[in-house]
């Protein structure tokens, strides 16, 4: 059974629900498995990116404002890093989906990975809002030996994350 964390998010100040621990620095980050917007199928998301940093961005759903913005902002971030920085997105939207917003965006340098399936993501990284089938906005970065090195939970969903601290934090483990 997952633990629920009530009022851990809200929307528009509404109190809701989140199942899944909230992860620390320090934690070891699980493996999930997730559909790429690839349309490969599904790919475990630590495997696939071995070896490297990764910055996981966590967002609702890309066809909001501060969901496009954020995505948006850590892709045109992505080209600073070079190549021992991945950037992966996850959201609930479908893999057809993430295509289309990508291409119309133009969003190249970031992976993403839906959650839509199953939300294994969400009930293990402890962003699986319970009442709306979303994910919680949030912000991870896991090291090349996948340990969790930064988290943010933002507490609003209609706020964006502190991008400073989390490229702060990347280029810390750089």
């Amino acid at each position: 059974m997952l633990q629920e964390r009530f009022g851990d998010v809200t929307f528009k100040g509404k109190p809701l629900t989140v199942f899944g621990v909230a992860l620390l620095p320090g934690d070891m980050a699980t493996e999930v498995t997730l559909n790429d917007k690839g349309f490969d199928g599904r790919k475990p998301l630590l495997a696939s990116t071995a070896g490297k940093i990764r910055l996981i961005n966590v967002v609702p759903s890309l066809n909001t404002g501060i969901c496009d913005a954020q995505t948006r902002r850590f892709n045109q971030e992505a080209s600073t890093f070079g190549d021992k920085v991945v950037v992966v997105t996850v959201s609930v939207d479908l893999s057809f989906a993430q295509v289309e917003w990508c291409a119309a965006k133009g969003v190249d340098r970031v992976l993403m990975f839906s959650d839509h399936y199953d939300m294994a993501f969400g009930d293990a990284y402890g962003t699986h809002i319970k009442e709306l089938r979303i994910e919680q906005r949030a912000i991870f970065v896991v090291d090349e030996e996948d340990v969790v090195r930064y988290v943010e939970y933002v507490p609003e969903i209609s706020q964006h994350p502190a991008y400073e601290a989390a490229l702060a934090a990347v280029r810390e483990l750089m």
